[in-house]
């Protein structure tokens, strides 16, 4: 991840999660594609929000956030641990029958994203389910706040999950959001299973 950025969220986190947003309406339906009680590991999980709905529906959860002062705000507030881990820490081997990226993968430089999602699906048992969503564009750069994204097509997207591994796109949206600097930002949400 980009040093800048994670210092953002470290500096910020207590204001971050203070502004976080409700559960996205997309959770449910990740959710009812899984087992019940199956594993599922969140990444960037910010302030817990979503997390929270995956344990309170009995799902064995990991959740994970790049800042470790966000980790800690989003433990006190879930009950439950929440592992301060960067994305190039992953290492589990078909652990999860679900993976949670909800904004945060769109903060990897775009040369090092497609070494993430082969992490990510190493980490999917077979037939594994991963949500997550990018902001949508052709390059990357800063935001007002100076995070970095990276910005991407629909069809460079594609490209780049299929260099990572064999995957089954089940749905892929489009959406906008209010960033936490206030713009507006144009949302690609992809569901995809481990084939």
């Amino acid at each position: 991840m980009d040093d800048a950025t994670l210092q953002f969220y470290r500096s910020n986190a207590q204001s971050y999660a203070d502004w976080a947003k409700a559960p996205s309406t997309r959770l449910r339906g990740f959710l009812a594609l899984l087992p019940p009680g199956g594993a599922i590991l969140e990444l960037g999980c910010g302030a817990g929000n979503h997390s929270a709905v995956m344990l309170a529906e009995g799902f064995s959860v990991r959740a994970t956030d790049g800042s470790p002062e966000m980790a800690e705000i989003a433990s006190q507030r879930l009950g439950h641990p929440v592992e301060a881990m960067r994305f190039d820490q992953l290492e589990e081997h078909e652990a999860y029958d679900g993976v949670w990226a909800s904004a945060c993968l769109l903060h990897v430089p775009r040369d090092e994203l497609a070494g993430i999602l082969g992490r990510i699906h190493r980490a999917l048992k077979p037939s594994g389910v991963f949500y997550a969503s990018y902001k949508m564009g052709e390059s990357d750069g800063r935001d007002s706040l100076g995070r970095y994204y990276s910005y991407v097509s629909p069809e460079w997207l594609d490209a780049t999950y299929a260099s990572a591994g064999p995957w089954i796109t089940l749905s892929s949206e489009t959406s906008v959001i209010q960033s936490f600097d206030q713009t507006p930002a144009n949302m690609l949400n992809l569901v995809v299973r481990k084939a």
